[in-house]
C-alpha cells in the first residue's frame, strides 16, 4: 500500500512543494512507522526526485511529524505519531496532492485518504 502511494508521487513533488521533512527520534516506539517509511521507500523518492530536498531529521524524544513547505514559505505539518509507514505514506500523499478528491469507490487502486 505504502509503495503504491509513493509511486502515485512520483517526480511531481516539486510541482506543489519545496521542502519535504521528516521529523521522528531513532529509538521511540511512536516513531517506528516514520523509521519504517524512511529505510523503505527514501531511495525510491529521491531516485525519482533527485534534486529535491527531502530532509530526515532524528532527534532523541521528538514527536514524529512530518512537514511540507510549499511556495511563499507556507508550511503544513502533520504528526505521524504511532502510524504505520504504509499511514506515513498516505500523509505525504495528502500533503503532496492537497486538493485530490477521492473519486467513487468504484475505481480500483486509487488512494482514498481516511
Amino acid at each position: 500500500m505504502a509503495a503504491a502511494a509513493v509511486r502515485s508521487i512520483g517526480s511531481s513533488l516539486s510541482k506543489n512543494l519545496r521542502e519535504i521533512r521528516v521529523h521522528l527520534c531513532q529509538t521511540s516506539a511512536a516513531s517506528k512507522g516514520a523509521r519504517d517509511f524512511v529505510e523503505q521507500h527514501y531511495v525510491e523518492l529521491k531516485q525519482s526526485n533527485p534534486e529535491f530536498p527531502i530532509l530526515i531529521r532524528e532527534c532523541s524524544g521528538v514527536q514524529a511529524r512530518l512537514w511540507a513547505r510549499y511556495d511563499f514559505g507556507k508550511e503544513s505539518s502533520v504528526s505521524v505519531e504511532n502510524m504505520s509507514a504504509d499511514q506515513v505514506a498516505k500523509s505525504l500523499q495528502t500533503m503532496v496532492h492537497p486538493n485530490l478528491k477521492p473519486p467513487p469507490p468504484s475505481c480500483p487502486g486509487w488512494f482514498s485518504p481516511d
